[in-house]
């Protein structure tokens, strides 16, 4: 049996409400200046300009920040169904250096899902599009959705004030 043909067009509406929810209530990313350039079913990409309070002694961007853009890619990636998910665990090779004032990309694609986990590949390349990190990791589905659907009218993160406000007035 085929999919119905507004399918797609829903799934991709819903990763968009779940990436505008998500990057709502994420003080970090907003915090680095990571932006979501783009979300769809299983893959996301998000970007980051690389500041001097970035790089570490040597003067080059500290792998920390390649790994939590890597990291927040994979979240976005994982959470963009509408199932809430974390990140079970996540390797990252390092192959070449970032440097002050280089805007990074962080490219997240899933691999396979099934069950409650799912794998996912992020790719760091820079500007010129030179792979810089490769991070590896897998996610787990937890309870709780991401957002409201968007035909409710609202995109609320489950636990998120709008979720308190309901909590309260069925208490």
């Amino acid at each position: 049996m085929s999919e119905h043909p507004d399918a797609g067009n829903h799934a991709q509406a819903l990763a968009e409400a779940c990436g505008r929810a998500l990057y709502a209530r994420d003080r970090l990313c907003q915090a680095l200046g990571i932006e979501l350039l783009a979300i769809a079913p299983g893959s996301a990409r998000l970007a980051l300009q690389v500041r001097a309070d970035m790089l570490q002694g040597l003067d080059l961007c500290h792998g920390g920040i390649l790994f939590t853009l890597a990291d927040a890619a994979l979240a976005y990636a994982s959470n963009s169904r509408d199932q809430a998910c974390v990140t079970l665990g996540a390797s990252i090779d390092y192959l070449a250096p970032a440097r002050l004032g280089d805007r990074l990309e962080a490219r997240a694609s899933e691999l396979a899902r099934g069950g409650r986990t799912a794998s996912y590949d992020v790719r760091v390349v820079d500007q010129h599009g030179q792979l810089l990190a490769v991070l590896r990791g897998r996610a787990c589905r937890v309870r709780g959705a991401v957002c409201a659907r968007p035909d409710a009218g609202r995109a609320d993160i489950v636990g998120g004030p709008a979720d308190s406000r309901a909590e309260e007035e069925r208490g």
